[in-house]
């Protein structure tokens, strides 16, 4: 059984670059994968391994500045997650371009899951998804506004756009773990919203901590792994995976014709040329042949 840990944590780093190293050598000495990303705000990233592997992770990362606090929500997986270990170094550890933006300084009033429902089923309060676009397909909480933004990027200038629909509002917001929030919540109030709220540990954690009996929430969860979507009880979804966009497929979208394996389907067939459709399939055809020599050489082991 492989742990899975997704974290993040805003603090100051001043040489993000020199913790890449150790905390890579840590991670492969110890048969963690995941992908870890550094910056001078802080860290972020999901994680899988054994347990030893990921408490020894955990363990380096809260000795890190300003991390003794870092807090991190768990799941578990029978199949390897990750293929490899990435730590990269970024300008930001989740990308909103807002210079100003300082969750380090003040964010909203963090709710905890079990007050959720109350907060956002209140007529005075206005649910904000912050999620992309193709994560709120597959799941959102009931009534929540869906921004239609392709990137987080994109929610300053739809929230310029928009907020003249909700004055006089409470904003609460959501997003899959809570790290989108920290930003987002931040940014309101630096536009003069008074009262902003956002879900504590994000969806993850209300899947994880409310029975689908009081749950409001609809459908299933997008998460950034090999489960691709989770549901209440953070139990794998049905959903796939399409390599040919990044977005999440039911099984019996693979039986239309727009879907080929690692190439397309129906949500990007036609946002992608003839080119973009040849280059994919050799890269299809390159992890089927890494795949075929894997699997002969453990025959060769056995």
């Amino acid at each position: 059984m492989h742990t899975i840990a997704a974290l993040y944590h805003f603090t100051r780093f001043d040489n993000p670059a020199a913790l890449k190293e150790p905390l890579l050598d840590l991670c492969v000495s110890e048969g963690v994968k995941g992908t870890l990303l550094l910056a001078g705000e802080g860290v972020n990233g999901t994680i899988a391994g054994p347990r030893a592997g990921i408490d020894a992770v955990i363990a380096h990362l809260r000795r890190l500045p300003g991390c003794q606090d870092l807090e991190w929500k768990e799941a578990s997986s029978e199949t390897p997650p990750f293929p490899r270990m990435k730590v990269r170094i970024k300008r930001e550890i989740v990308t909103m371009g807002q210079p100003d933006v300082d969750p380090a300084s003040k964010v909203g009033n963090y709710v905890d899951p079990k007050d959720w429902n109350a907060l956002i089923q209140s007529p005075d309060v206005a649910v904000i998804d912050t999620r992309n676009d193709y994560e709120v397909a597959i799941g959102t909480f009931e009534g929540a506004v869906d921004p239609q933004t392709k990137s987080f990027g994109e929610f300053p200038e739809w929230w310029e756009q928009n907020k003249h629909r909700f004055h006089n509002k409470k904003v609460a917001m959501f997003c899959t773990g809570g790290i989108r929030c920290e930003k987002s919540t931040n940014y309101l109030l630096g536009q003069g919203v008074e009262d902003v709220f956002h879900l504590k540990g994000g969806i993850l954690k209300y899947l994880e901590e409310v029975s689908p009996e009081e749950s409001t929430w609809e459908g299933d969860c997008f998460v950034f792994d090999a489960r691709v979507s989770v549901g209440h009880g953070l139990t794998e979804g049905p959903h796939l995976l399409c390599h040919g966009c990044r977005q999440p497929i039911l099984p019996q979208d693979m039986q239309r014709p727009e879907y080929e394996q690692g190439v397309s389907c129906h949500n990007c067939f036609d946002q992608t040329s003839d080119w973009d459709k040849d280059r994919f399939r050799e890269r299809q055809k390159q992890i089927k042949l890494t795949e075929a020599r894997a699997a002969k050489q453990t025959g060769n082991d056995t």
